[in-house]
């Protein structure tokens, strides 16, 4: 497949005489896409992106809660707080001045407190939001009451109006539409088995299974976007001092049969004052654009070395659990309401253990000696949010 094309574009706008392309994404996801795009855009470049799937965004982007953040939670000058919150006013910017038609709704959420510890760290959000510039504001229990009666908030609610919903799959269908549009290659069910930088004429040399068998492509520049799988990509190219170990953290969704309307319940997101020392955010209550309410994603660390060891069937036995839960902020709900629905995993690079005492941000880096190569890594929540920006900052790498 990619022969033809070769054969058939030249690629004489390489940097590299002797590269097939200028760059190549490896994995399809929302961020990769959105790198695709962003990267075939400019002037000069031939852009190849490839994903093992049958279509882009069938991993991490599909299995999530397809929440816009408003980057609240990130410390101040992370790149997960900068990127969530470049990447939501891009979102929010290009819907209002109708530069695309992906479906979205700007709903708002609520964090909601149930006693002093937790009104506390509401107080610690509002400072940290504050200090970022994001809107948030607190509203009364009575209010709430008042508004959300089925909703239980026993201490202290915080409102974040800038927070909202959006299809995934048409966000990675709009950004796939930018790479084609710009006559970037797109390699589908197409999976690297092996990476290799050439010292000599300064470029990589990438080995790719497909249906049509296995070929060899080489481009001056190569992206690690491949989400769950991006340590065991790094780890082909980086000597082994400098190996990365992927964690997964399993999140189950649980659906909602309502004995009430879901209008009755709430039109706002609803979240749990986090845990300080979780890898997560709780156990929340969403919704999708058709008004479906859901539950998750709950936490759940895997025993496993390799993301192709992922099983991605929810969890029956987190119900109860995950009911307890929900019982805090949702006190009418009941266990026969729940039912197991999807599952998603988090790509982590800190163990379970390094979680309760570190803070974990994106990793995006061009990898020292090998001028070129950028390693995306422990892109988690908010990727989907921060995926626009990303894709401008790895731009930003290699177009200063």
């Amino acid at each position: 497949m990619f022969r033809s094309l070769i054969k058939k574009r030249g690629f004489h706008t390489c940097n590299s005489l002797s590269s097939d392309f200028s760059h190549v994404v490896i994995g399809g996801g929302i961020v990769g896409t959105a790198i695709a795009g962003e990267l075939q855009q400019q002037d000069g470049n031939e852009v190849l992106l490839i994903d093992k799937n049958e279509q882009l965004g069938m991993e991490t982007t599909s299995r999530n809660s397809e929440v816009i953040h408003a980057g609240i939670y990130y410390p101040p000058g992370s790149l997960k707080s900068k990127l969530c919150i470049l990447g939501k006013n891009k979102i929010y910017d290009a819907w209002l001045n109708g530069k695309f038609q992906v479906p979205l709704k700007k709903c708002g959420k609520w964090i909601v407190a149930q006693d002093e510890k937790e009104a506390e760290y509401l107080e610690k959000l509002k400072k940290i939001s504050d200090e970022v510039d994001v809107p948030v504001n607190f509203i009364t229990t009575k209010q709430a009451n008042e508004k959300y009666p089925l909703i239980r908030a026993e201490s202290a609610i915080l409102e974040s109006p800038t927070t909202g919903i959006i299809s995934a799959h048409d966000y990675t269908l709009f950004h796939q539409s930018i790479f084609e549009n710009n006559d970037g290659t797109l390699g589908l069910n197409t999976e690297l088995t092996n990476l290799e930088y050439n010292k000599g004429t300064s470029n990589y040399t990438l080995t790719l299974q497909s249906e049509s068998g296995e070929m060899q492509v080489t481009s001056d520049n190569v992206i690690n976007s491949a989400g769950l799988y991006a340590p065991e990509v790094s780890n082909l190219l980086l000597p082994k001092e400098r190996h990365y170990q992927g964690y997964f953290a399993k999140g189950n969704y649980f659906s909602y049969s309502p004995e009430t309307s879901i209008g009755k319940v709430t039109d706002v997101l609803i979240y749990p004052c986090p845990n300080p020392n979780a890898a997560s955010l709780g156990t929340h209550l969403t919704f999708d654009l058709g008004g479906q309410l859901r539950f998750g994603p709950d936490l759940e660390w895997l025993d496993i070395k390799k993301a192709n060891e992922i099983d991605y069937t929810p969890n029956p036995k987190n119900l109860s659990k995950a009911y307890e839960a929900i019982k805090t902020y949702f006190p009418d709900i009941t266990l026969n309401s729940l039912h197991p629905s999807y599952s998603g995993v988090r790509p982590k690079i800190l163990s379970r253990e390094d979680n309760i005492s570190k803070f974990a941000d994106f990793v995006i880096k061009e990898e020292d000696g090998f001028p070129g190569f950028v390693n995306l890594l422990g892109i988690e929540s908010p990727g989907l949010t921060a995926s626009w920006a990303i894709a401008e900052y790895v731009r930003d790498i290699y177009h200063k």
